[in-house]
């Protein structure tokens, strides 16, 4: 039992020992004593990363909503589960409370099943953060269905490329949705992807901007009336440990999105147990994580960790923008919020704005405050540590991906002392290795190298949905009996872990990873353009932003550089998203490439970040006189 809740430093590291030492037995006690089962497991764990095959609590029968709800309604079936604060905020809150989840998930699961909705099948969801999403992502659990969130920023044609890639069978949407002072129409985002979706049998239509929106006649119902005639009791579906719980997509350095699929057993038990410990949360408390559940940080961080644990977690349609730069601080005076999760990007924007916004709410309920999706640089944590913690409440800047299920490195609050930058150490159960070019492991402190996972862990991604080669090439094949994580990071003198970023054609914007190669598949689509490179470079706000280089078909093209410009965005835009347009684009008449046909993406990078000083050899291009032009009109 003890185990299950870290408080100081010396525990942490007993508790850690013995999870490297055995970590069989160390799984196995946590998975027994804090989770509901129908029936036990035959083997805790077996792996292996080369074929890459890995499971965990192998035979065991579970359903992973009956942990997050059933087991809590004799004891707090009255205790709040959700919290939905609305975009507006002269919108009441609304308060969810665990005996009205059950019924609600039960409805909810229940009309899926009437639509034909069965264990092992595909179900997209495409909302906005409003109840429904969290709601729908449990219905699909409770019936055994396979969820796959897609994030309501995406364009249609993302949505499609996800649906197809696992034949989802329905899409759960809404008429549209309110962010901040707009609205967005995602209805007709749905309809336009589903022109070329042949799985997809039917739509669920959710109603939130109360719109009239066009409902196709036998395939489009809307939601409401649905659930109003639906029972609210029903049976969960009996899961085996390693059935796939959702598929959730990543962009890829190349090629189209990785949908990593995450099973029930290993991930429950792991997003539960680092949710209690690396926030410390604490029976009464309100817990918020400002993250959309179209990421994996929602997955985790607002529905199964938190609800596992029986907590009261908030979720929150707005942006932190609207109606002021003040909004983040006012929900956490209003809600008495004691553990508050965020991005780098956020803050760096919240910071901007000054701190009178800030001093006008009370923030003294808040005890941890954390970060997540890129690593916090020095000055936005010294910001968010004086203002909104006032130096009382630990930050925990933790380190994790979409394909880890769970958190990975990170300070424990209370227990780990902190160090701006940095992601401290790794959580119970986690072995990283830090490995040099040549894959060999470099031993001791105050090293650098590529970020390894040597041993697995009870969350980890078990592979791509119907591409188990790729998984295998992508994270198991760079260095051998390895998890790469594509991360570079340093060990300080004590052995805390501080990430150096991406190592491969991955940028992280805004906290979202976003590949290069599909951005400049779809700029290469413009009639104009002949070849394009992305690159990322600091950005004040976003961490990084994307610069494209950009090579026109006819060089000296008399087009307006301006027009193009606004073209490329709006390609950009429509293929994939508003998340992945360019900053800039500056236009060159070739781009640096090795004799091999390479792109010398590092000299871009440089140019990028105004950085010229040296640019290391280019002797070995094919054509170095591209790099003085390209310098000579960096932007």
């Amino acid at each position: 039992m003890s185990n299950y809740h870290i408080k100081h430093l010396e525990e942490y590291y007993q508790v850690y020992r013995k999870s490297v030492n055995n970590p069989e037995s160390f799984w196995e006690e946590i998975a027994e004593e804090h989770f509901l089962w129908r029936k036990k497991w035959n083997q805790v764990l077996k792996w292996d990363f080369d074929t890459p095959e890995i499971t965990w609590f192998e035979g065991a029968k579970l359903n992973i909503t009956e942990n997050c709800i059933d087991r809590h309604l004799a004891t707090r079936g009255d205790k709040t589960a959700i919290i939905f604060e609305p975009n507006n905020p002269d919108e009441s809150a609304e308060h969810i409370t665990y005996r009205q989840l059950y019924e609600r998930v039960n409805k909810f699961a229940n009309v899926l099943r009437d639509q034909g909705i069965k264990k092992g099948d595909r179900v997209c969801i495409y909302l906005p953060m409003i109840p429904e999403l969290a709601i729908s992502v449990l219905a699909c659990a409770r019936i055994g269905a396979i969820h796959s969130v897609v994030f309501a920023g995406f364009s249609a044609n993302a949505l499609a490329t996800r649906i197809n890639d696992s034949s989802c069978k329905i899409v759960i949407t809404s008429d549209g949705s309110f962010r901040g002072a707009k609205t967005i129409d995602l209805k007709s985002i749905v309809d336009e992807a589903l022109t070329d979706c042949p799985s997809v049998d039917s739509v669920l239509v959710a109603k939130r901007i109360q719109t009239d929106v066009n409902m196709k006649d036998g395939r489009d119902y809307w939601l409401q009336p649905l659930l109003d005639a639906a029972s609210e009791e029903g049976k969960a579906e009996v899961m085996d440990a390693e059935d796939p719980l959702f598929i959730l997509y990543t962009s890829g350095s190349t090629g189209k999105p990785k949908g990593m699929v995450h099973t029930t057993g290993g991930y429950m038990v792991y997003t539960a147990y680092t949710f209690k410990n690396v926030f410390q949360y604490r029976e009464e408390d309100v817990y918020w994580c400002t993250a959309d559940i179209g990421w994996i940080t929602g997955h985790s961080y607002i529905v199964y960790g938190p609800l596992c644990n029986g907590a009261t977690t908030v979720m929150f349609e707005g942006v932190p923008s609207y109606p002021d730069f003040g909004r983040f601080w006012e929900v956490v005076a209003k809600h008495n919020v004691n553990q508050f999760y965020t991005a780098p990007t956020a803050i760096r924007a919240l910071a901007k704005e000054g701190v009178e916004l800030v001093e006008k709410h009370d923030l003294s309920s808040l005890k941890v405050l954390g970060t997540v999706g890129e690593p916090i640089n020095e000055e936005a944590w010294h910001w968010y540590d004086d203002n909104v913690g006032k130096r009382k409440a630990p930050i925990v800047d933790t380190w994790w991906q979409t394909e880890t299920g769970g958190i990975m490195i990170t300070p424990i609050a209370f227990a780990t002392p902190t160090k701006p930058t940095y992601a401290t150490l790794p959580f119970i159960g986690i072995q990283p290795a830090l490995l040099d070019e040549n894959g060999t492991e470099i031993q001791g402190n105050q090293v650098d190298g590529r970020l390894c996972i040597k041993f697995p862990w009870p969350s980890i991604a078990r592979t791509i949905w119907g591409n188990h080669q790729r998984y295998k090439d992508t994270y198991f094949s760079a260095y051998k009996n390895m998890y790469f994580t594509g991360d570079g990071a340093l060990r300080d003198e004590v052995g805390y872990y501080r990430i150096t970023g991406r190592v491969d054609d991955v940028i992280i914007v805004s906290g979202h990873n976003l590949g290069t190669a599909p951005i400049e598949d779809t700029i290469n689509e413009h009639p104009a353009v002949a070849e394009s490179a992305i690159v990322g470079f600091p950005h004040d706000i976003k961490g990084n932003a994307l610069y494209g280089y950009v090579t026109l078909k006819e060089t000296g093209e008399s087009r307006n550089h301006d027009n193009l410009r606004t073209e490329i965005n709006q390609l950009i835009t429509e293929q994939i998203g508003p998340i992945a347009k360019l900053d800039k684009i500056q236009f060159t008449d070739g781009l640096p490439k090795t004799r091999s046909g390479k792109i010398m993406r590092r000299i871009l990078r440089k140019i990028a970040s105004n950085d010229m000083s040296n640019l290391g050899d280019t002797s070995t291009l094919l054509n170095p006189e591209v790099v003085e032009a390209i310098m000579d009109n960096a932007l």
